[in-house]
Formats: C-alpha cells, sequence, structure tokens
C-alpha cells in the first residue's frame, strides 16, 4: 500500500493536487494522509502575550483546520468512490515543512503531493517558497502539480540527467512504478557541455539503462547552454506528461532549482514535477 502526504491550505491549487494524485493511483492501494497546520497569525507577538489570558485561541485554529479538512475529504470521496483508496486527517500546530518533515518520518511516506502556483515570470520565486522548501529539507519523493494542471495519464515522462549519480534501485522505486502502470515512455535527457562523457558519466549512464531495463526508455542528448531551455525544446518537439528530476545537491539541480530569483529563463513548471531525493530517504 502506498502511503501519500497531501498537504492542503485549502485552496484550489491543493485540492487540485489531491485529485490528481487520486487519479494517478486509481488502481493502487493507498492511504492519502490529508495534512493542514495551523500556527496564528500573531503567534510570535501577541499569542505568546496574550495565550494565558486567551487560552482557547489554539482551539478555534485546531477547529478550523479540523473542519476544513473534513469538507476536503468530503470533497474527494464524493467523486473519488474507490475501495482501494482510504483517507486519514491530520491537523497540527506546527510550521509546515517541520511537520511535513515529522509525518514521513512516523509513517514511512512514500510520496508527498503539493499543489503549486509556479513561476509566472522572470523575477518570481519558483514554485513558491513552500515547494521548494520540502523539496530541499524533506527526504522523499515530492511531486508538484501546477495550478490548474488537468488530470491527463503520463503516458510520456521527461527525465533530465547529467550523469553524475550512481544511480540506485531505491531511488527509481516510485517513477518505475508509474511507468509500468501506464505504459509510459521515459525520456532521458543530457545536455552536451562536452562533446563526449567522462568515463564515470559513461559508466553511469550504462547504470541507468541497466535500472530502466524493464520499461520503455530512450536517451537523448542536446547541445544548449541552458538546462531550462533544453528542457522547453525538448517540450515542445515530444509531447510531456512529466517531469522528474533527482535532486542531487552537488549536480546541475541545485543551480536550476534553489537560486531565490530566476533570471533570463523562467523556470515555469507546466506539467507535474516529481523531484526524487538522492542518497538515503529519511526526514
Amino acid at each position: 500500500m502506498k502511503k501519500i502526504l497531501m498537504p492542503t491550505d485549502f485552496s484550489t491549487n491543493s485540492i487540485n493536487a489531491l485529485k490528481y494524485a487520486v487519479s494517478l493511483f486509481k488502481d493502487e492501494e493507498c492511504t492519502f494522509y490529508l495534512l493542514n497546520t495551523f500556527t496564528p497569525v500573531l503567534y510570535d507577538t501577541e499569542y505568546i502575550l496574550y495565550s494565558t489570558t486567551q487560552p482557547g485561541l489554539e482551539e478555534i485554529y485546531r477547529h478550523n483546520s479540523e473542519k476544513g479538512l473534513k469538507k476536503v475529504k468530503k470533497r474527494i470521496t464524493s467523486q473519488d468512490k474507490r475501495p482501494n483508496h482510504h483517507f486519514e486527517l491530520i491537523s497540527a500546530f506546527n510550521l509546515l515543512i517541520e511537520e511535513i518533515k515529522d509525518q514521513v518520518k512516523e509513517k514511512n511516506i512514500d510520496l508527498v503531493v503539493m499543489g503549486t502556483q509556479g513561476a509566472t515570470g522572470a523575477q518570481e520565486v519558483l514554485m513558491g517558497t513552500n515547494t521548494v522548501q520540502a523539496i530541499k529539507k524533506v527526504k522523499c519523493p515530492i511531486l508538484a502539480i501546477p495550478s490548474e494542471y488537468e488530470y491527463t495519464t503520463p503516458d510520456n515522462i521527461l527525465f533530465p540527467t547529467d550523469y553524475e549519480l550512481d544511480y540506485s534501485s531505491k531511488q527509481f522505486e516510485l517513477l518505475k512504478d508509474i511507468i509500468k502502470n501506464y505504459n509510459s515512455r521515459l525520456n532521458i535527457l543530457h545536455v552536451l557541455g562536452k562533446k563526449e562523457l567522462s568515463p564515470e558519466k559513461e559508466q553511469n549512464k550504462k547504470l541507468l539503462a541497466t535500472q530502466m531495463d524493464s520499461v520503455k526508455h530512450q536517451f537523448y542528448s542536446i547541445e544548449k547552454k541552458a538546462l531550462t531551455e533544453a528542457i522547453y525544446d525538448f517540450q515542445n518537439e515530444h509531447p510531456t506528461d512529466m517531469l522528474v528530476m533527482i535532486n542531487n545537491k552537488h549536480s546541475f539541480f541545485e543551480n536550476l532549482l534553489f537560486r531565490p530569483i530566476i533570471n533570463k529563463i523562467g523556470f515555469h513548471i507546466k506539467v507535474p514535477f516529481l523531484v526524487i531525493p538522492s542518497g538515503k530517504y529519511s526526514a
């Protein structure tokens, strides 16, 4: 059974992400943990000063949180009546990222799914603070769903890579499950810097081919200076229903994703974006 954590602030984006998740895993036994975190708006000042005189403030916020979660569950289960899907509600007085880390560790979560607005211009932060912070700090696969994205079966999945990793089978378990469930095609994209790969990268490419031996895949190389430009060009020429990357802090991924301001080419997420952590998974 897959365990999927769904943070929600009750916004349209988070509801849309939940709808995508239940559709993506429609044929699998899943438990969806709907998570809402809350802290009083005045937590840093008035809440601390007046908590003794207003002991019911936290209860009010918790009540609103639990009420919102019940509405979300009712809305989703009215449409998703699959007996293999189960929903549990989590209302927590905590900061969002810290609670996500706690839940991932406590419940051995397989995937975190988050809705995101995405970057709408060259001067805006990529995808929103919460999603970026989750990707940076949570050692669990994270699937970011763009605002207003309508569910489409992931027939074609794009995986850009620099061949800097010793790819492990653990990293690809979730991805290969998705590929096998939908008979998807995995397009592996490398942006050429030098004309020839180093021996280490050649070895990693062979290892990746071995890991993907059981699924449909194709290797591509593009001569581009910017990874974002290569991704856009590839998507314009080939249908793409999902983008996948491994979060290797010593590779192009960190430079691409974690710059606070997107310069030149804004990294606009137009399809679901699956980020797989490198190394051992843990909160």
